[in-house]
């Protein structure tokens, strides 16, 4: 496995988005651009003064340790469906296996008898979207989730549409300001995810019977990540080098960083970079890892629409790399080569 460079939380740039405002102002600009560059040099960020209420973040936590603290029977009256694109409802202890670009199926089986990684989650998308349902628990079993969960969803979908993808189109200086990304973002077309990696002996994770989830990259627009105080999560830095920093937790902030397919929009201007979740240091005596609990939001552009490469991120000199594609189509091919 490659190694970790212990450097500060700094490494990762820190966006502060105090003065943001409507996105109109020479403040909003700047901030628009130390996003950008972030996302050029690194491909993460952590975001400060985001307007998500840090008391929501901590029911949310909490409705996360209630739901998975029930018995594996009861989380199961809320299956994953068979369908690897079909992210919804609750994954058990080793049904996910991350792989990083790879399709073939013969190449995905061998990579799914490996160890899998040692997570459970439960996925959930908007309410009524046509193309894929949400699969919730009965009400009776743990009153007020549904509830809970979908205002949160809506909570970060604020964030992205009025802060997030106008700060990325302005750093970017696309056409219309801040309102070009926006554009392709109409049908939250994203997946809110509670996630626990449940407390092991130190011994199981040493010897390789058991991962948190290996080294990969995300794979649609971006992604908002709160975590707890556990840390865990690192980032490959510089890009290929093989070594990786920690993204350890700083209070007040979240962790943003590029997907795959912005990446691809951006005709790899904008970098997604590899990360990973490793088990932290042991619980003393005890010989155990902690549990660790995290809530990543994915975003996407509306699945339907065809993608082509952004404006300003190509000319004669740097011509196209990728074809035009649907979001929707890339998104479910990677989502099918994730899932066992």
């Amino acid at each position: 496995m490659p190694g970790t460079v212990s450097l500060q939380p700094t490494a990762i740039p820190i966006v502060d988005f105090a003065c943001f405002g409507d996105g109109t102002s020479p403040e909003a600009t700047e901030i628009g651009k130390q996003l950008v560059k972030a996302c050029r040099e690194v491909g993460f960020a952590y975001f400060r003064n985001t307007g998500i209420p840090q008391a929501e973040v901590d029911c949310m936590f909490e409705w996360s340790r209630r739901l998975f603290s029930l018995p594996i029977e009861t989380k199961l009256l809320a299956p994953h469906p068979k369908e690897g694109w079909k992210h919804r409802g609750y994954s058990g202890v080793g049904r996910e296996q991350a792989s990083q670009m790879v399709f073939d199926p013969t190449q995905l089986a061998a990579i799914r008898k490996q160890t899998p990684d040692f997570k459970e989650s439960f996925d959930i998308g908007r309410n009524n979207c046509p193309h894929i349902s949400n699969v919730w628990l009965p009400e009776q079993v743990l009153p007020g989730f549904r509830d809970a969960a979908s205002a949160f969803f809506d909570t970060c979908r604020r964030f992205e549409i009025e802060k997030l993808l106008p700060a990325l189109s302005l750093g970017l200086e696309l056409p219309g300001g801040g309102e070009f990304l926006g554009k392709y973002h109409q049908e939250a077309e994203n997946q809110l995810r509670l996630l626990h990696y449940p407390a092991a002996p130190a011994e199981v994770f040493a010897r390789g019977e058991k991962g948190r989830v290996g080294a990969h990259t995300d794979y649609a627009l971006g992604t908002i990540l709160f975590q707890d105080d556990i840390g865990g999560l690192e980032v490959e830095s510089p890009h290929g080098s093989g070594n990786f920093v920690a993204a350890s937790p700083i209070p007040g902030t979240v962790v943003f960083n590029i997907g795959d397919f912005l990446m691809r929009w951006s005709n790899d201007t904008l970098k997604s970079t590899l990360h990973r979740v490793c088990a932290p240091q042991n619980d003393g005596k005890l010989g155990m890892i902690k549990e660790r609990f995290s809530i990543p939001y994915f975003m996407s552009a509306d699945r339907d629409l065809l993608i082509d490469c952004l404006p300003g991120c190509w000319d004669e000199d740097t011509p196209k790399k990728y074809e035009p594609v649907t979001a929707g189509a890339y998104v479910d091919m990677r989502l099918d080569a994730t899932y066992s």
